[in-house]
């Protein structure tokens, strides 16, 4: 029944939410946002815990509109999503700016295959988007079965009708379809900031041990994929802004477990610089360093 429920309210958001007129969307995604923190349940004081190891100096009152504002934006991720599809290239071209494109485009001219690899900043889907659109690139990614089925199935036809070719993460089979991607020349984006596998790469965020995941690091070491790490930001809206940093090259010497830790870290760092500069855009409302979950077991 709760599975049910859960795929009836998206669809719902689909089905509605894009209909509304703009800016009754954008209220009502803050309305929803505010109720919700107010309500101050496990999500919110999740999120204002991962948020204190960010900004370390900041008190009670500051972390409270710290999460504040990242509810909010956390909504505003939805009522965009939920729109996407109605968004013009012209659209997508105006309200997204990335900033050193291209560190992207060069590489894809060259023929070299790209991996984007992204945390859970602002909008994921919007730069999606823009990659496919203003780009005019498609790309393969990766997504993580949910239940029930028929959401995950929502989901999957959302993103394929935005240009992104969806793989499931569980299988197996995802890692091989990846690496003939980018041996083609082709796009692979990937969100990889968080990883609860015995597989996951150990590192250290913010000062504290994590997990993330090897697959960015070992794709590229296996194809000579490009691999660029991407931070993204609201800026007011509707505008959304974004970085593409300088790829991270594939050590020259160490073990293939060496240099994947020495890549993914490299990942996690230039991910701490965007989050710590746009906190409030940082969607962590689950728990993701190894203390929080050495609480209860995996």
């Amino acid at each position: 029944m709760r599975e049910r429920l859960t795929d009836g309210l998206y669809g719902l958001g689909w089905s509605t939410v894009k209909k509304l007129p703009e800016p009754v969307a954008a209220a009502l995604g803050r309305t929803i946002a505010d109720i919700a923190w107010k309500r101050r349940g496990k999500s919110v004081l999740r999120l204002e815990s991962n948020l204190a190891r960010v900004v370390p100096d900041a008190g009670p009152e500051r972390l409270a509109e710290l999460s504040k504002a990242g509810m909010r934006s956390y909504m505003r991720y939805w009522m965009e999503s939920f729109r996407l599809p109605t968004w013009s290239a012209e659209r997508v071209s105006d309200n997204v700016q990335i900033k050193d494109a291209h560190y992207l485009t060069d590489a894809l001219a060259s023929g070299r295959g790209v991996i984007l690899a992204l945390p859970h900043l602002a909008n994921w889907d919007l730069a999606g988007v823009w990659v496919t659109r203003t780009v005019g690139v498609p790309f393969t990614t990766v997504a993580e079965r949910l239940k029930p089925e028929t959401l995950y199935d929502r989901f999957v036809a959302y993103r394929e009708s935005l240009g992104m070719e969806v793989l499931p993460h569980t299988g197996g089979s995802a890692f091989g379809t990846l690496a003939r991607r980018l041996r083609s020349g082709g796009l692979v984006c990937l969100v990889a900031d968080r990883d609860l596998s015995a597989s996951g790469v150990e590192v250290t965020y913010f000062g504290e041990s994590a997990r993330m995941p090897a697959g960015p690091a070992m794709l590229a070491q296996q194809t000579g994929a490009l691999l660029l790490p991407v931070t993204l930001w609201y800026d007011e809206a509707p505008l959304m802004r974004g970085q593409i940093h300088p790829p991270v090259e594939v050590p020259e010497t160490g073990t293939k477990a060496e240099k994947t830790s020495s890549m993914t870290q490299a990942l996690a760092d230039a991910y701490a610089t965007g989050i710590a500069e746009h906190p409030e855009d940082w969607h962590m409302l689950q728990r993701l360093w190894l203390a929080d979950l050495e609480e209860r077991p995996l």
